[in-house]
């Protein structure tokens, strides 16, 4: 086969002198990244003025002649050369030159751009920064890479989910979470079905459906200004996720498998010296014994975590396809902790009608299950018994004999020492309180791109987003008597959400002039969200009829078995974008969006406008600048975005009770509603040093959220027909803040490479106003001795907390003997960082690469239920060493006599402040903490030296969340106890901070 290449090869160059006339050449220009077309790349006939540019698909025409080179070029990518032969269609696959300014990046509507002609705030994470390390939840990898971003993690252990907000909270009745699109297209968010349906403190973020192989990158949106195409679902940003297609060529065949182990990084710091006083079930012994002291590090396990993703990739001139099928098999920290999850993707593209058509299609399917996850509080958490078990007891009786068989029920009763609300036996609630949550997800979607001319392009999309979501929990007889019944309870849900979406969007890409650009949108969408008929049913209290049997005919008759309302939500728009350029270097952004929502229907703002302005100046091709600038450039934007109330608001109705009544609805009708209005101010500026090893990048942004969705309680004279409550529109938040991110290559060489970047992140949030009761609040969820509410003046995720009584002179205030503390809790602090700080370091050597992330929060303040408790029931270390010491030095003063107190008795103190209604302001910690989030170290196998199949291999280490650098809470304060914007900064019996370290190794065939 190469002897005849050869041939063909001279005699093709022997008679080229004789065929050196002119023809039609065609081709597709694609990303080599992800195999997406390329528009407007230029490409030139070597050493004459023949030119052309790609289109919206990346195709060209051009004449040329036999020994001609064509010389392909475009902002962001190597530049390439290529001689004209015999074949009439060359097809180039074009490489990112991190050399080259202006990189190309997605933009809204999935269309590429130029980064330099962007009015806004942009950042992309590339596929490699996914899966360096193998987090089972790819927006993880996320934390640090990008400011602006600010992620939590679920603490309820393998397969719980993430909390993604962008420019802190904007809502105060809804959800401040970005929209996630998939190549254009926008996602359903599945994190539960209708709106406040089923409640709980973790739903699943619904992007477990997107195998993180599949990724090519993540453009991230951070603000309305760069969202407003996609209406009021992008007004709290954007997350474009771009997948990996075929490319055209030899069939590759990819194998990424990764192992990582599961530790826990730190468990609270607790006491085994001194144990109970006779039957007590807190410890508050003063009598040192030799206790069991193991029992609590046993009880978790080391976790498990297998990736493995196989991808097919290949076609020819006209068709590419891509299939992969991603596994994920771990199992958590916590006994009986497991998730299983599979991915499958199909992609291809087809070319037609002279390649003038292009065909798309995408099927996404993946099947989740879940077992065992844990939920965080006291109540039903294991974890609650394990870590208050009295010191003098032997845990291993409960352990081993979790269950003992009650001759008079007839049943496995549980074995545990006391009936407590707050304490279970650990192992009766894993192995006879199971939780199962399962999904079922399937996203197709097909693209039509037709080019009519060179500069005219109609593309016609749509997509199917169809989840089915099952969630049952079996809570067996003689379970905790508080939330259950001695017959046992059954939790079980089962619902479907469907999405459907399609949209037309028409592109214009030309030259006015010679100095005047012009790039058009004009396109409509239409949106169907369909809430699916679901059942559930919650017996809690009420039990079953016959113990254990989790069954709809068990019911008793008090228990009412609900059927979900299927419900739509139907959106419509309009928009258009129009982007001029002036030479280059001055660039016009405006773009406008005009949307019918159903959810506004029967107030007559169902159809509203918002628009979109951005300026930006290319400073470096305006002036000339001293050598060292190797770029520069000034942007402003301003934006407005209607956002629409939530389901079922406008006009509430009746629903059937248990008995087949009517609960009678007591919020009054909202026929006057309005569009929630998101008002974006950004300016920013970019600039890049020395051949681009140095950059910097500057935003400034101002959001004004006005026309809130409130509830108000209604005057007595406006309670006619039974209502006691109604919506306005009022309410105003504001988030202001500062974007900064550093880059630089401080070492290059034929053989060494350092690439670092900082990512610095500031918001300030504040409650302007909360309607017309100056004194209205709205919980974001509550603990005793806990509450984190809005209020006039405040901010989201705001903490209060009872406070020390103190005197004037700062002392705190004892009555009988005992501390006092204030009867209503006050304002202690802010959950969220006065500043973020994410590190990423990208060093080379010949074949070895390693790369290091550190994270840093600075500011804010959590707060630790479990630590207050802990020190109530006199099981933390802190309560023994006060024993140890003979009591608690304090700065107190006797409220009746006056007379100073320096020592107070431990049991006293402790049980005082560490009440479950005790001093909360002794519990509240600093936020700030420094960890290394993430490690790999991999070496780039010479597979040459093999004599295998192999075209590509690398072996590595890889770790997530080693260590903490520096913290100060005792615990992990970025947990998240949920990942709703409820109960954010409080650890109540939270799952432990895990770290994960393992292997991976990737091969390509």
């Amino acid at each position: 086969m190469f002897k005849k290449l050869i041939f063909f090869l001279i005699l093709a160059f022997g008679i080229q002198p004789l065929l050196a006339q002119n023809k039609t050449l065609t081709g597709v220009v694609t990303d080599a990244t992800d195999g997406s077309p390329l528009p407007g790349v230029n490409i030139l006939v070597q050493g004459s003025p023949v030119g052309t540019q790609t289109d919206f698909d990346g195709n060209y025409t051009i004449e040329a002649s036999s020994g001609d080179v064509l010389v392909f070029s475009f902002i962001g990518m190597r530049s390439q050369s290529i001689s004209v032969g015999t074949s009439n269609t060359i097809n180039v696959s074009m490489e990112g030159d991190a050399e080259q300014l202006g990189e190309v990046v997605v933009t809204a509507l999935g269309i590429k751009r130029q980064a330099k002609a962007l009015t806004y705030s942009q950042q992309s994470v590339q596929s490699d920064e996914l899966t360096k390390t193998r987090d089972p939840n790819f927006m993880n990898s996320i934390a640090g890479k990008a400011a602006g971003v600010e992620i939590k993690k679920s603490t309820s252990g393998a397969g719980g989910s993430t909390q993604i907000v962008l420019r802190g909270n904007k809502s105060l009745s809804g959800d401040s979470s970005p929209l996630f699109v998939i190549d254009g297209i926008p996602m359903a968010n599945n994190k539960g079905s209708q709106p406040g349906m089923w409640g709980g403190t973790d739903g699943g973020d619904g992007l477990s459906a997107i195998n993180p192989d599949d990724i090519a990158s993540i453009s991230i949106l951070k603000g309305s200004n760069a969202a407003v195409l996609y209406g009021s679902q992008g007004a709290n940003g954007v997350v474009l996720i771009t997948t990996k297609q075929g490319v055209s060529g030899k069939t590759t065949v990819t194998l990424n498998s990764g192992y990582t182990f599961e530790h826990f990084l730190e468990l609270p710091d607790l006491q085994f010296k001194y144990g109970a006083i006779g039957n007590a079930k807190e410890s508050w012994s003063t009598t040192p014994g030799d206790y069991q002291n193991n029992y609590v590090e046993e009880f978790f396990q080391t976790g498990h975590n297998f990736n493995n993703t196989l991808t097919v990739s290949g076609g020819n001139d006209k068709t590419s396809a891509y299939f992969s099928y991603g596994n994920t098999t771990a199992s958590g920290i916590t006994p009986e902790n497991k998730y299983q999850k599979n991915n499958f993707t199909f992609k291809q593209s087809t070319k037609m009608f002279n390649d003038k058509v292009t065909v798309t299609s995408n099927v996404i399917m993946a099947l989740e299950e879940t077992k065992n996850r844990l939920p965080s509080g006291y109540y039903l958490n294991p974890l609650t018994g394990l870590y208050m078990f009295p010191r003098n007891r032997n845990f291993y009786d409960f352990k081993n004999n979790y269950q003992v068989f009650n001759e008079d029920r007839n049943l496995y009763a549980q074995n545990w020492f006391v009936s407590d609300h707050h304490q279970s036996n650990p192992y009766w609630i894993i192995n006879k309180e199971p939780r199962t949550d399962e999904s079922k997800r399937i996203i197709g979607s097909l693209n039509i791109a037709y080019d009519i001319t060179e500069e005219l392009a109609l593309q016609v999309r749509g997509n199917y987003d169809y989840a089915v979501k099952e969630y049952e929990q079996q809570h067996a007889a003689t379970s905790n008597s508080t939330n259950v019944h001695p017959k046992g309870a059954w939790d079980y849900k089962k619902y479907d959400d469907k999405l459907a979406y399609t949209d037309v969007i028409l592109t214009y890409n030309t030259d006015l002039s010679e100095t005047i650009s012009f790039n058009g949108v004009l396109g409509g969408s239409y949106q169907k969200t369909i809430y699916g008929d679901g059942v559930s049913v919650n017996t809690g209290t009420d039990g079953l009829l016959y113990p254990n049997q989790y069954l709809f005919q068990n019911l008793p008759n008090n228990v009412q078995v609900q059927s979900t309302y299927g419900g739509s939500v139907i959106k419509q728009g309009v928009f258009a974008n129009v982007q001029l350029g002036y030479k280059e270097m001055l660039f016009l952004d405006l773009a406008g969006r005009n949307d019918w929502a159903s959810t506004l229907a029967l107030t007559g703002n169902d159809s509203y406008f918002y628009p979109s302005i951005g300026v930006t100046a290319v400073v470096s091709d305006m002036f000339n600048l001293p050598e060292n600038i190797s770029f520069g450039k000034l942007r402003a934007s301003y934006t407005q975005v209607g956002n629409e109330v939530p389901f079922n608001r406008i006009n509430p109705q009746n629903s059937i009770s248990v008995n087949g009544g009517v609960n009678r609805n007591t919020v009054k009708p909202f026929f006057d509603a309005k569009p929630e209005i998101i008002t974006s101010l950004e300016f920013g500026t970019d600039w890049r040093f020395f051949q681009n090893r140095l950059a910097f990048d500057f935003t400034y942004y101002n959001i004004i959220s006005n026309d809130q969705f409130i509830e108000i309680p209604l005057l007595q004279s406006e309670s006619e027909g039974g209502y006691t409550t109604k919506f306005i529109n009022a309410g105003e938040v504001t988030n202001k803040g500062v974007e900064i991110t550093l880059s630089a290559t401080p070492i290059r060489t034929d053989d060494v490479e350092w690439v670092t970047a900082f990512n610095f992140t500031k918001n300030v949030n504040e409650i302007v106003d909360l309607g017309p009761d100056d004194d209205k609040e709205i919980n974001l969820g509550s603990s005793e001795g806990y509450t984190s509410k809005l209020k006039k003046g405040g901010s989201f995720n705001d903490i209060y907390v009872r406070k020390y009584v103190r005197d004037e002179q700062g002392r705190i205030v004892f009555d009988a003997g005992k501390p006092t503390r204030t009867p209503l809790a006050e304002f202690i602090g802010n959950l969220d960082p006065e500043w973020s700080l994410g590190w990423n370091n990208n060093f080379s050597y010949k074949r070895i690469n390693l790369g290091v992330q550190i994270n840093g929060k600075f500011g804010g303040k959590v707060f630790s239920q479990t630590e207050s408790m802990l020190d109530g029931a006199g099981v933390s270390q802190r309560s023994a060493d006060a024993r140890d010491a003979g009591g608690v030095t304090v700065n107190g003063v006797d409220k009746t006599s006056g007379s100073a107190i320096t020592t107070v008795g431990a049991e006293t103190w402790y049980r005082a402040i560490g009440d479950r209604n005790g001093v909360g302001e002794a519990y509240v910690y600093d936020r700030t903490n420094i960890r290394l989030s993430q490690l790999s170290l991999g070496y780039n196998i010479d597979v040459d030296k093999l004599g295998l199949p192999i075209k590509a291999a690398t072996l590595s280490f890889i770790g997530n969340n080693l260590f903490f650098i520096s913290k100060e809470a005792p615990f992990d304060p970025e947990l998240a106890m949920s990942t709703t914007r409820n109960s954010q900064g409080l650890d109540n019996f939270n799952l432990p901070s895990t770290g994960t370290y393992g292997f991976n190794l990737k091969v390509t065939f």
